[in-house]
């Protein structure tokens, strides 16, 4: 089976746009002092990225040689993991081009490896991507009236938060990030009216032990 390739999306760099070729999209990278770039796995996330910055791509924006509807769709593998991990559990994770950049998070069942959710790209930070990960976890699992289901997250800071009901991020609120700001004093209030979770825990996902989190974005 061919391998499915990568989609890469150049926001400062010699020649910006999106490419599925590693090696044209190293050509266009290096040597450009503050080259900003990341990879997505498919091509509307690269597609989504670029938008969040300049606007819907347009063909001359679009470097491919490979044709998307040929390729497989993306799944994520579940690892064999250790039995103190509950896999009745999501996991979450953010990634960010920048910090503050390009922010987007989602949330992977650990049963099955489906991405059951999927947020961004915004502008935010990754601190605020982790927090609001666990918290449309949360609410997810109230809404689908599940209880005792484990909420996995790599991040200190967010668990933090959580704790505190308060998402305590310096990213100034102005005109960039209202949206952002609503979807973040949402989750606050949830958090506050909600003091025991909706019956359900957030825990910490033990990177050393267990391996990169299964909602891991695979950009480091």
């Amino acid at each position: 089976m061919a391998k499915k390739p990568k989609y890469y999306t150049i926001l400062e760099g010699l020649q910006p746009g999106i490419y599925d070729d590693w090696d044209v999209c190293k050509e266009k990278i290096e040597g450009f002092s503050g080259a900003v770039y990341k990879s997505y796995k498919t091509l509307d996330e690269a597609k989504k990225a670029w938008a969040a910055v300049f606007g819907e791509p347009t063909e001359a924006d679009l470097f491919l040689t490979h044709n998307e509807e040929m390729l497989m769709p993306f799944e994520v593998q579940i690892p064999t993991l250790p039995p103190e991990v509950n896999t009745n559990a999501i996991a979450t994770d953010a990634g960010c081009m920048g910090n503050p950049g390009i922010m987007e998070y989602r949330g992977v069942d650990l049963q099955t490896g489906q991405e059951i959710f999927h947020f961004g790209p915004v502008w935010g930070t990754n601190n605020i991507g982790e927090f609001l990960g666990v918290v449309h976890a949360l609410a997810l699992l109230e809404k689908q009236q599940r209880r005792g289901v484990t909420v996995y997250t790599d991040s200190r800071t967010a668990i933090s938060w959580v704790r505190r009901r308060k998402c305590a991020s310096q990213l100034p609120e102005d005109e960039q990030t209202a949206n952002l700001y609503n979807i973040i004093h949402r989750a606050e209030k949830w958090l506050v009216s909600h003091p025991d979770l909706a019956g359900n825990i957030v825990r910490k996902w033990e990177t050393e032990k267990w391996g990169e989190i299964p909602a891991d974005f695979g950009r480091k």
